[in-house]
């Protein structure tokens, strides 16, 4: 089972708490095995719960979508996704950013008071949670775990 460079778009279907309604969010994958349906999510989810970079998913094409529709999880890779919400305004989100890259976390901008952490798998979440605690309690950010593994669930229990 060797990945192809082949990059392709999964649509994700999914009912927000947060904003209350169904939503979709669309996902860079490679493809694993096309014949079985299996990708490796290549971009971080910015709203998508339950989802992290390189789970292995199965999606099929779905014709009143025009592309790929998620179906189900099938390897999770470990990896937990974190959202960040900025609460001060005058904290500059770059240095929030900097002090989870220190800690081995990967992040992206979604906009210019919140961004997404990549938590890998081999990264300990208890120093990251340490991090986002101290945050939350000098009211700088607050922030939601929607993927957090079983490996960094553990590290936190």
């Amino acid at each position: 089972m060797s990945e192809q460079e082949n990059p392709h778009k999964i649509i994700f279907r999914f009912n927000s708490n947060l904003f209350g309604k169904e939503m979709s969010e669309t996902l860079w994958a490679l493809e694993v095995d096309a014949g079985k349906g299996l990708y490796k999510i290549d971009s971080i989810p910015y709203y998508v719960p339950l989802i992290a970079t390189e789970d292995v998913v199965r999606a099929a094409y779905n014709q009143m979508e025009e592309g790929l529709l998620y179906q189900e999880t099938v390897t999770p890779s470990g990896n937990s996704t974190i959202q960040v919400i900025r609460q001060n305004e005058s904290t500059p989100l770059l240095d929030l950013r900097k002090q989870f890259a220190q800690a081995g976390c990967v992040s992206v901008e979604v906009n210019e008071d919140f961004f997404v952490l990549e938590v890998p798998a081999n990264v300990n979440y208890a120093v990251v949670k340490d991090i986002l605690d101290e945050l939350e309690q000098q009211e700088e950010i607050e922030y939601a775990e929607p993927s957090l593994s079983d490996i960094h669930r553990e590290q936190t229990s």
